[in-house]
């Protein structure tokens, strides 16, 4: 039986994003490029300071973007700038250079990131739906 609302949002037609959100998710890809880019050089200077720092403010960048722009796409954003700085910084280059070591701290920023990354855009702020006529606290 319809109640004669809009629907499951998994029923609604796809828009475009509106360009404030378009440029808060690209400012939250960079700056999880930059965090990522930080949690590398942080993490085996300080160790173990330096790893949970370093995954803290991950943590931060990616469950605070998800409760900013209110959905979990916010989480995903930063996330994804954060990986894609952190594995194009594990490759050598041709003189043997690498900011990665390997050693348990550096396997331990890249898996614990990337599962501090799963996490939060699977706990974030997710689109909640409407309040209904119905309510608890009767």
């Amino acid at each position: 039986m319809s109640d004669g609302g809009p629907g499951s949002p998994l029923a609604q037609p796809l828009r475009p994003p509106t360009p404030g959100r378009a440029a808060a998710h690209l400012g939250l890809f960079l700056l999880g490029a930059v965090t990522g880019l930080a949690g590398t050089l942080v993490q085996p200077a300080w160790f173990p300071g330096g790893l949970l720092l370093a995954l803290a403010g991950a943590a931060g960048l990616f469950l605070g973007g998800s409760y900013a722009t209110g959905s979990r796409s916010g989480a995903v954003a930063p996330a994804a700038g954060w990986i894609v700085a952190v594995v194009l910084l594990t490759t050598t280059r041709p003189e043997g250079d690498f900011l990665f070591g390997a050693g348990g701290g550096s396997y331990l920023f890249l898996l614990g990131g990337m599962a501090l990354a799963v996490i939060c855009a699977t706990v974030g702020a997710g689109r909640r739906p409407g309040v209904g006529a119905a309510r608890l606290d009767k």
